[in-house]
């Protein structure tokens, strides 16, 4: 064996023990970064993880802009599929940490079409309503000139807003009385609305 081949082979040797560490951390550092909060809005974030039950609906939303702290226009979507009956009255419970002025003149409920990748979301056409905001219990109450129809139009109320400070998620929840022969107030379903970072 000559010089040359004993130095190969010890290079040979460290050149596999690195291929081996270099393994090890592209599969477990992915892993171990998921659980370190990189920011406060992922600590923010875990608080606002519900746990879901067989109560639970999730319900479909549009909004214009998610960043923090800026105009936006939200539209709260109600499917052809989330009305069993129609609704005398709507009420959407807003969440105790959602820090934005809310004025009964940007809110609205409307007819609705829900964008896709030819269209956008907007509003066809406003439907007559009494919006009035009760501040104690933190709720939107809107009462329509005629019972909201179980159709197969989609719905929306609109708000036209200024995001929140904080960044983080949202969850609103949405409650109908039915305009069957014996009106029930029931639950109808939940949004989860995500504000971003700037």
């Amino acid at each position: 064996m000559t010089f040359f081949q004993k130095r190969i082979k010890p290079m040979k040797f460290y050149s596999n023990s690195l291929n081996k560490k270099s393994l090890v951390n592209i599969l477990f550092l992915p892993l171990l970064l998921n659980f370190i909060p990189l920011n406060n809005s992922s600590a923010r974030a875990l608080e606002f993880q519900w746990n879901p039950n067989d109560n639970y609906k999730r319900l479909t939303w549009h909004q214009t802009n998610s960043k923090k702290n800026s105009k936006n226009k939200i539209f709260f979507l109600y499917r052809p599929s989330d009305r069993k009956t129609g609704f005398l009255t709507i009420n959407l419970k807003i969440p105790d940490n959602f820090k934005s002025t809310l004025k009964t003149r940007n809110i609205s409920l409307c007819r609705v079409n829900i964008g896709g990748f030819e269209s956008r979301t907007k509003c066809l056409e406003n439907i007559p309503s009494d919006i009035q905001i009760n501040k104690e219990d933190k709720k939107v109450e809107i009462y329509p000139v005629s019972p909201l129809p179980s159709n197969r139009e989609s719905y929306a109320i609109v708000f036209k807003i200024n995001n929140p400070q904080r960044s983080g998620l949202y969850q609103f929840h949405s409650f109908g009385k039915s305009s069957g022969p014996i009106p029930v107030s029931s639950y109808i379903g939940s949004w989860t609305i995500k504000i971003d970072q700037l």
